[in-house]
């Protein structure tokens, strides 16, 4: 059954049915979806209008969700209800291939001299999922809808579970004031299709080089200015840290930050992790023992009786750059971990931080 979409207006008189305006509402919608994305029911941030397809198409509105799910909007204008959605799903199979560095070139192109990264944090709050465009979600946006457009879509939603679906809205004027009414073909959210090949090319790529490690400072604990003068990293109190530090290679270029302050240091790894009451670092080209040198922090959670399942585990490193903490580096967007060292994957952060950024 077709649907249709009533609006009543309600005073001392009782109700009065409202008609459907006249004006050209679908070549309005485009607009109104890029001025307030928010109309079709949930936060969108668009990454590109009129985007060109590898197939010769354009793409009405490209958006991405708060999981990284990419929206494909497209408008039904004049087309038939077979060639819509047809066009719909052959632009669904192009953006399913593409890869988060494409995701972001879109954006940037888009929206030029704004960070891809930057824009969803602000907008969402959160930094980017690791995995983007890892589903698809395809919307036709129609200002009326046929029987034959409902029977196809309802069909491929329902019984194969394509997340495809028309968002329908009616344009209404009463006494000088105009309203904009919308609503769905198929009832509840189009579950997006998730297949797990298209998951690892969502994936933003590693560079094999750089790390990410969160220097947890501590009062009269653990002292980033120990760190920074001496060239190392550390994480202990427990094999979870140990084990994450471990993993840092020797010749891995690490960007390290302090948690809810921001980036402070760049440097290689020079040496193994080691337990901090045997580590050792080089101070004016000699290897000293960190335990014996002048400390503002301490490194031992039970001194004198620590084992490997409570040490304090230092990776000696040798910085390019650092920066006291009043002077770290952050902006929204940029990635942060609970882990103590895991892959570095996003070049929004590298590229901030790293010194020839102008930032």
């Amino acid at each position: 059954m077709t649907l249709e979409v009533g609006l009543w207006r309600a005073d001392k008189h009782g109700l009065t049915r409202l008609s459907p305006s006249r004006v050209a509402l679908e070549s309005k919608l485009e607009e109104y979806i890029e001025n307030d994305p928010t109309i079709l029911g949930q936060p969108l941030l668009l990454i590109g209008r009129q985007v060109p397809t590898a197939h010769g198409g354009f793409i009405d509105l490209l958006a991405v969700d708060a999981e990284g799910v990419v929206h494909v909007l497209e408008l039904k204008r004049d087309r038939t209800p077979r060639d819509v959605v047809a066009q719909t799903l052959d632009y669904g199979s192009w953006v399913a291939e593409l890869s988060h560095a494409h995701i972001v070139e879109l954006f940037e192109a888009y929206q030029p001299g704004i960070a891809f990264d930057e824009a969803f944090a602000r907008h969402f709050g959160g930094e980017p999922p690791e995995e983007l465009n890892a589903a698809q979600v395809f919307t036709v946006v129609a200002a009326s809808v046929d029987p034959a457009t409902e029977r196809i879509v309802r069909f491929l939603n329902e019984t194969f579970n394509v997340p495809i679906n028309v968002v329908f809205f009616r344009h209404f004027e009463d006494d000088g004031t105009s309203y904009l009414a919308r609503t769905w073909l198929v009832s509840g959210e189009a579950a997006p299709q998730n297949p797990s090949s298209g998951a690892q090319r969502a994936l933003e790529p590693w560079n094999g080089r750089d790390w990410y490690v969160s220097f947890g400072v501590e009062d009269d604990g653990r002292s980033w200015e120990d760190a920074r003068k001496y060239g190392f990293v550390s994480a202990g109190g427990g094999l979870w840290y140990s084990q994450k530090l471990k993993n840092l290679p020797i010749g891995a270029r690490v960007f390290t930050c302090i948690p809810q302050t921001g980036y402070v240091g760049i440097g290689i790894v020079t040496g193994e992790a080691a337990r901090f009451d045997v580590a050792t670092v080089t101070v004016e080209n000699q290897e000293q023992k960190l335990a014996g040198l002048a400390l503002n922090g301490h490194y031992q959670h039970n001194p004198g009786g620590d084992d490997d399942d409570e040490a304090e585990y230092v990776v000696p490193v040798k910085w390019t750059k650092t920066v006291p903490t009043d002077q770290a580096i952050w902006k929204p967007g940029m990635f942060a971990n609970q882990n103590p060292a895991c892959r570095l994957r996003k070049q929004f952060t590298i590229e901030t931080v790293s010194p020839s950024h102008p930032g």
